[in-house]
């Protein structure tokens, strides 16, 4: 693919994804998806807090219109919003404006079908042929015919009423720390909270356009984690710019990942029959402690390829109901059909409020082995990967490792990144090992 990527078409504003290509994409998806003849095509769009997403939005809605669709702004809302919106309001698609965890300076455009899925890649190659297409073969709507771009503020609320329904239990006099990464979890967040009774304390929840994931949010959980500590918290969730993954911090402030969450989840819904065929979607970089401690509890378990689109995918095949990844993706299958970070602080909260007891004592018989990833800028992603010099390193460090570790080296979807994961049993290991493969990266010439 030239423009899209494992999660939609992603790059700097106005450098790699400027507003012409949104414009496009508005065309294109206003003319060929959904609606026809019998009525006009409805198309709703999020965004998350970037400066400019205005523009991006504005483009979208003006190629929707320019086809004859009616395009509904939802404004700031996380990426599960407009996936719950799209299934639930009788919308063809639904359009999220977001880069996600990536610095305010990028965005991009995520498209989502009416079923809450993100759109197959055999649609986006006929969107990038139509954003490349030297004519325009799709006509202008005249008249009557042309689209209206309508306020849709109603569907931000229908999303709240819908997570607050889905919790079993009140936070009740639990003071529950709050990091919304100055992004879409600002616009969303506290309320839920404390519509379900928690004492909120939130930072991070005064966006300005150009502060969303600055030194805050899940990728920056260290923040999160003193904050915890400082205020007294029983447990902390720090979210990502558009609030579709979530990080928590336990009471002792410590780091609570995807993995312990899948964990800490997997269990309580495998005891309460609700855990579908005992078994959790994972990927290649979960923790090897969380598949040891899944065999002690006698759940199983699949592995993806990285992205939460492949993890969802093979819970739809095979009809399984928990998946996510380490970054904090986590899909509840009966509740949503993409990774929802709000909707799952709402589940871990639902198991500490059950089991009355501390988040850090739930997680006790969890061993989480050390990692060290590291992210190495190259020229040319597959040339890395193929270098014969790079695959014997790696096999070397494999056969060092044995059971007892293991060394992954994979592609960034959205960036120029090979990205380079040793797991083991001390961190002077993981350490030891990456330095090896990043060594050998540099003196070929790989890395920039």
């Amino acid at each position: 693919m030239k423009y899209f990527g494992t999660d939609g078409f992603r790059g700097e504003a106005n450098v790699t994804l400027n507003a012409t290509h949104a414009y496009k994409i508005g065309r294109y998806l206003g003319s060929c998806f959904g609606g026809g003849k019998e009525r006009r095509t409805k198309i709703v769009i999020g965004k998350d807090t970037r400066c400019s997403g205005d523009m991006f939005e504005h483009a979208l809605a003006a190629g929707l219109a320019s086809s004859g669709a009616d395009a509904y702004l939802l404004d700031v809302v996380p990426t599960p919003c407009v996936s719950y919106i799209v299934r639930n309001g009788g919308f063809d698609c639904g359009i999220m404006i977001s880069a996600s965890h990536n610095p305010y300076t990028d965005n991009g455009i995520k498209i989502i079908d009416c079923n809450g899925h993100k759109i197959s890649a055999e649609v986006e190659a006929e969107i990038e042929k139509y954003i490349d297409g030297e004519e325009d073969a799709i006509p202008l709507a005249i008249g009557d015919g042309i689209g209206k771009i309508k306020d849709y503020a109603e569907g931000k609320s229908g999303y709240v009423q819908y997570l607050t329904s889905l919790a079993k239990s009140r936070f009740s006099n639990y003071k529950v720390a709050l990091d919304c990464s100055n992004g879409s979890a600002s616009a969303v967040a506290k309320g839920v909270f404390e519509t379900l009774g928690a004492v909120t304390s939130v930072i991070h929840a005064e966006p300005n356009g150009v502060n969303i994931n600055n030194n805050c949010g899940s990728t920056h959980i260290e923040v999160l984690q003193r904050h915890v500590k400082s205020c007294g918290a029983d447990v902390g969730f720090a979210f990502d710019g558009d609030a579709d993954r979530c990080i928590a911090v336990d009471n002792n402030g410590n780091v609570v990942d995807g993995d312990s969450i899948l964990y800490l989840c997997g269990c309580q819904m495998d005891s309460c029959g609700e855990l579908d065929r005992s078994t959790v979607v994972t990927t290649v970089m979960s923790n090897i402690g969380l598949y040891k401690a899944f065999d002690a509890k006698g759940i199983k378990y699949e592995k993806t390829d990285v992205g939460d689109k492949y993890v969802y995918e093979n819970m739809i095949d095979n009809g399984y109901s928990l998946g996510g990844e380490q970054s904090g993706h986590i899909i509840f299958g009966r509740h949503a059909t993409t990774g929802d970070g709000i909707l799952t602080a709402i589940k871990v909260m639902e198991v500490i409020v059950g089991q009355k007891t501390e988040l850090s004592k739930l997680l006790e018989d969890l061993k989480i082995y050390p990692q060290k990833l590291v992210n190495v800028r190259v020229k040319d992603k597959q040339a890395a990967l193929d270098d014969k010099d790079v695959i014997s390193v790696s096999r070397q460090i494999e056969e060092e490792l044995g059971g007892d570790g293991r060394l992954l080296l994979r592609k960034s979807g959205t960036e120029p990144l090979i990205r380079v994961m040793a797991e083991a049993e001390t961190i002077e290991q993981c350490e030891k090992y990456t330095d090896m493969v990043v060594g050998i990266l540099k003196k070929k010439g790989h890395a920039l």
